[in-house]
């Protein structure tokens, strides 16, 4: 199984996040705290919470070069947490929003960050020296319902966004006194601040979990129609395709190589899917998933199909029948994943270790590193 540790924290985990040097997480119980705990002596003890918030914090990002983390929330506001000795002192970034703040991320070079809304609103935040805070300006007018993901392609200035109005957008972010002139590549050269350069309409459904490949050649998202979608050469003429599946809705996607990603989502278990020689992508297995227990008599093995089917009939809303009988719902993870974070080793951008939080209060440890089956996508 990929699953290498499993880590009860809490009835629920709305979002989580890992210290640089991955011995402490943070991670949101469903409230206005976010708990940190630190691993010693092999057991995780809680060593700080962090308490400014008024509402659910439905976003966390702990940057790797700075050890600053950033929190978003349904309170509408962000703030950054420096460590200064052994407190955590926090820093209120205005961001000028009338809904909910739903999502937030760290740029590649972590002088800037995004958070998505519920205002059909991205606020792009930067470090203003002269003044010494944290201020935001706003991409407006773009999106037509809630963005519910931001992404930040490897070069720092292009930004993926998701809604529930079913698109998926690319932004530039490109701020003057911030970004450099050398950065500009590719479609976002000439772009200014907030300049749509992509929308995609390959969906029909909320779109959700948008992230960009290692290099940045590919965008991939999900609907929740049960369906991915992988967008190449994104500019004028991207070339795009989507992977249907029989299974749950997805929430998160994560590229742990150019030809591997993983989902995670309502179906409780990830799901690997990958691309093969020529480019096209589909859904490869599994991972972590329960089989069902064999039965030794023949009546047993029958009324354990009928009930199966059953099962699955009232449970999904869809017939079994064209179902592998050996899968079953669930796996290491008992609820909805939400949440999935790489665990990167420096000087590799193949992520061989990642972790998932999910309504069941669980983070779960994955490692793909002796999956012989998948070694040829990595």
């Amino acid at each position: 199984m990929a699953a290498i540790a499993v880590h009860q924290f809490a009835q629920c985990i709305t979002c989580h996040a890992w210290s640089p040097d991955q011995s402490m997480v943070a991670f949101c119980p469903n409230n206005n705290e976010v708990h940190i705990y630190r691993l010693s002596q092999d057991k995780w003890e809680k060593v700080h919470v962090l308490q400014k918030h008024d509402q659910i914090v439905s976003g966390i990002d702990w940057s790797a070069r700075s050890n600053r983390i950033v929190t978003a929330s349904h309170d509408r506001n962000s703030y950054v947490w420096n460590l200064e000795g052994s407190e955590w002192v926090p820093t209120l970034v205005i961001l000028r929003l009338n809904r909910a703040a739903l999502c937030v991320q760290w740029s590649p070079k972590e002088n800037k960050f995004a958070v998505g809304s519920g205002a059909k609103t991205v606020c792009i935040c930067y470090y203003e020296q002269e003044n010494n805070w944290w201020v935001s300006k706003l991409i407006r007018k773009r999106h037509d319902s809630s963005v519910t993901g931001v992404a930040w392609h490897p070069n720092n200035i292009l930004l993926a966004t998701t809604s529930t109005d079913g698109k998926c957008r690319v932004f530039s972010t490109f701020i003057k006194g911030v970004d450099t002139k050398d950065s500009r590549t590719g479609p976002s050269s000439d772009s200014k601040f907030g300049e749509q350069i992509l929308q995609l309409d390959l969906s029909l459904s909320w779109a959700f979990g948008v992230k960009w490949s290692p290099s940045g050649n590919t965008l991939a998202y999900v609907g929740h129609n049960s369906m991915i979608y992988f967008v190449d050469d994104v500019g004028p003429s991207p070339l795009a395709q989507n992977v249907a599946f029989r299974d749950l809705p997805l929430r998160d996607v994560l590229f742990v190589s150019e030809r591997m990603i993983v989902g995670v989502g309502f179906d409780c278990s990830p799901m690997v899917f990958a691309a093969d020689e020529r480019g096209i992508w589909s859904f490869v297995r599994f991972l972590g998933e329960r089989k069902m227990a064999s039965s030794g008599s023949k009546y047993g093995s029958q009324f354990s199909e009928a009930f199966g089917k059953l099962y699955g009939q009232s449970k999904h809303g869809v017939s079994t029948d064209a179902v592998e009988p050996s899968r079953s719902r669930g796996g290491v993870h008992e609820n909805c994943i939400n949440c999935i974070v790489p665990l990167r080793q420096p000087g590799i951008s193949t992520v061989m270790r990642f972790s998932t939080s999910g309504l069941d209060g669980k983070v779960v440890v994955w490692d793909l590193e002796n999956q012989a089956d998948l070694s040829d996508y990595l």
